[in-house]
C-alpha cells in the first residue's frame, strides 16, 4: 500500500481538528512515539506526526481525513507494550489517546464504571477501591498502562486465573471505526444472543480494526479477606506439578505466578532485596481471597497442605507489597542487565506448562542462550526473555535466537498453544503469526480487516500483511 504523506495541507486540517497545541511535528518530541517498551532500535519508526484527540468526536474526524488523504494512523495508549502494536512501522499519524484521561462514572450499585480510554489502570483500580469496590484487570504494567490500550491488546496479566482477561472485564466499548464512524458496541447485559459479538471481535484487534476512545468496564465488591501464600520449591517441576494439584483442588486461587531460580536471583540483585527462602528458588506466589476469616483459613490449611506435599521447602504468608514489588519488576530487572532482549510470550494448555518449561531450557542449552523465564503459572502463559549479553556478537545472537524461535513455536503449536498469551502481535510477531496461524483463520482474519478497512489505513502491518 503507498501512503501520502502528511503535507502541510494535511497537517492544516489535522491543526484545525485537534487544535494547535495538540499536533506534534517537533521531531524531539515525536521520538518518544517511534517505539513501545521494545528497546531494540531495530523496531523504532518515527512519525510524521502525533495527534493527541480530546474526544471521540475528534478521533472519528481524523479517521475520515485519512481515508480521504490515505494516510495511516496509528492509535496509541501508553506506550507500554511489547510487540510494536503502537510504533508507526509506514510513518503518517500517531494517534494517542492520553488526553482522554477521565473516570466518566463509578456505579457502586450497578457495579460498573465508564472510563476514557487513556485513564490508567491503576488509577481505574483505586478509584474503585475508594467505594469498596475492585477493578479485576490487572497487568504487570498497572501503574503505567491504559485502559484502551488493555482493550486493544487484550491484556491478561495476574488475576486472569479468577477473573479472565481484559475481554472479560468490559462491558461496553466506544469506538471509532476505521471509516471514522462512531459506535458503541456491547451492552451491560448478563446474556444476548443479537447479531455478531462485534465488541469481542474489537477487544484485542491492536487498533487494527477501530480506535476505542471509550468503556464501560465491570466492578466487582472487593473481597474482605485476602492472603498472599509465598511457596517457594528446590525444583520448577515441583513446583509446575503443584499448579495442577491447587487448580484441581476447589481452592479458586486468584493467581498463581512462577518465577525460576535465575530470574530470582537477578530480581534481587536489581532491587538489593531478597525473598524469604531464595536460596531454594522457584517460588510461587498464590493470591488467596475469601468472605470470611474461616474461609480464608481453611484454604490457607488447604494450600499449605497441597504444596508441601508438593514438595515445598517453605509455605508462608507473604509481605504482600514486598513480594508483588519482586513479581513486576520481572521487566525492569531484565532491562537493566541488557536492553536488547527476545521477549517471548507463549501460551499453552496449564497440563503442558512443564513440558514446554523442560523444553525451552533444553532449547537454551543447545543454542547457548540466556534466558529470564517467569510465568502467570495458573493459566499456562510462560514470558520467555533471551538476554543478548555485552560480548555477544548481535547477527551472530540473533541467528541463534531465530532458529531457536522456529522451533520453539513449532513445539508451542504441536501442544496445543498459542504465539501470546497478552503481549500480542504487533509488528514484532508479524512474520511468526503468518507462519504458525492457520492458513484459513488467518485469511479469515484479512477478510475481516479488508471488510472494514477498505484503505487500510488504521495500524496497518500489524498482526498480519495484507496481499496487494
Amino acid at each position: 500500500m503507498k501512503y501520502t504523506p502528511l503535507s502541510t495541507d494535511i497537517l492544516a486540517v489535522l491543526k484545525a481538528i485537534v487544535g494547535e497545541k495538540n499536533l506534534i511535528t517537533d521531531a524531539d518530541r515525536l521520538q518518544p512515539y517511534s517505539h513501545d517498551e521494545v528497546a531494540n532500535p531495530a523496531y523504532h519508526h518515527m512519525p510524521e506526526a502525533l495527534a493527541l484527540p480530546e474526544s471521540t468526536e475528534q478521533a472519528a474526524a481524523i479517521v475520515k481525513l485519512a481515508n480521504e488523504r490515505l494516510f495511516p494512523i496509528i492509535p496509541r495508549g501508553a506506550g507500554t507494550g511489547l510487540a510494536c502494536g503502537a510504533v508507526p512501522i509506514y510513518g503518517g499519524l500517531v494517534v494517542s489517546l492520553e488526553k482522554m484521561n477521565r473516570i466518566l462514572e463509578i456505579n457502586g450499585d450497578a457495579l460498573y464504571a465508564v472510563v476514557e480510554a487513556g485513564v490508567r489502570t491503576s488509577d481505574l483500580q483505586a478509584a474503585a477501591e475508594k467505594e469498596g469496590l475492585f477493578y479485576a484487570g490487572d497487568p504487570c504494567s498497572s501503574d503505567s498502562c491504559c485502559i484502551g490500550g488493555n482493550i486493544a491488546t487484550n491484556a491478561g496479566g495476574n488475576r486472569a486465573v479468577k477473573y479472565g482477561t481484559t475481554r472479560h472485564q468490559v462491558q461496553d466499548i466506544t469506538v471509532v471505526n476505521p471509516l471514522g464512524e462512531i459506535v458503541r458496541l456491547g451492552s451491560r447485559l448478563k446474556k444476548q444472543s443479537t447479531g455478531y459479538c462485534l465488541d469481542q471481535l474489537i477487544i484485542g484487534s491492536e487498533g487494527t480494526l477501530g480506535i476505542i476512545t471509550a468503556a464501560t468496564v465491570r466492578l466487582l465488591p472487593k473481597s474482605p479477606y485476602m492472603l498472599d501464600i509465598l511457596a517457594v520449591f528446590k525444583s520448577a517441576d515441583d513446583a509446575l506439578n503443584t499448579v495442577q494439584q491447587i487448580l484441581k483442588s476447589g481452592i479458586k486461587p486468584t493467581c498463581i505466578e512462577f518465577i525460576d531460580t535465575i530470574t530470582l536471583r537477578s530480581i534481587e540483585k536489581f532491587l538489593q532485596t531478597t525473598v524469604p527462602d531464595s536460596e531454594s528458588g522457584n517460588p510461587l506466589i498464590i493470591e488467596l481471597e475469601a468472605d470470611s476469616e474461616d474461609e480464608l483459613d481453611d484454604k490457607t490449611v488447604r494450600l499449605d497442605e497441597l504444596c508441601t506435599a508438593g514438595g515445598a521447602v517453605n509455605v508462608l504468608a507473604a509481605d504482600s507489597e514486598r513480594i508483588w514489588k519482586v513479581r513486576k519488576s520481572y521487566s525492569e530487572s531484565i532491562r537493566s542487565e541488557s536492553r536488547i532482549v527476545a521477549t517471548e510470550d507463549i501460551v499453552v494448555p496449564v497440563d503442558r506448562e512443564l513440558d514446554t518449561l523442560h523444553f525451552i531450557l533444553t532449547q537454551a542449552e543447545k543454542y547457548n542462550l540466556t534466558t529470564r523465564i517467569a510465568a502467570h503459572a495458573g493459566d499456562g502463559n510462560i514470558h520467555l526473555n533471551i538476554l543478548k549479553l555485552r560480548d555477544d556478537d548481535y547477527d551472530e545472537w540473533k541467528d541463534r535466537t531465530d532458529r531457536n524461535q522456529a522451533e520453539l513455536f513449532t513445539y508451542v503449536y504441536c501442544a496445543g498453544g498459542r504465539l501470546s498469551g497478552e503481549h500480542g502481535i504487533g509488528y514484532k510477531r508479524r512474520h511468526l503469526m503468518e507462519r504458525f496461524a492457520d492458513p484459513v483463520e488467518l485469511s479469515m482474519m484479512r477478510a475481516v480487516k479488508k471488510a472494514l478497512d477498505p484503505n487500510n489505513v488504521l495500524n496497518p502491518g500489524k498482526i498480519f500483511t495484507l496481499d496487494d
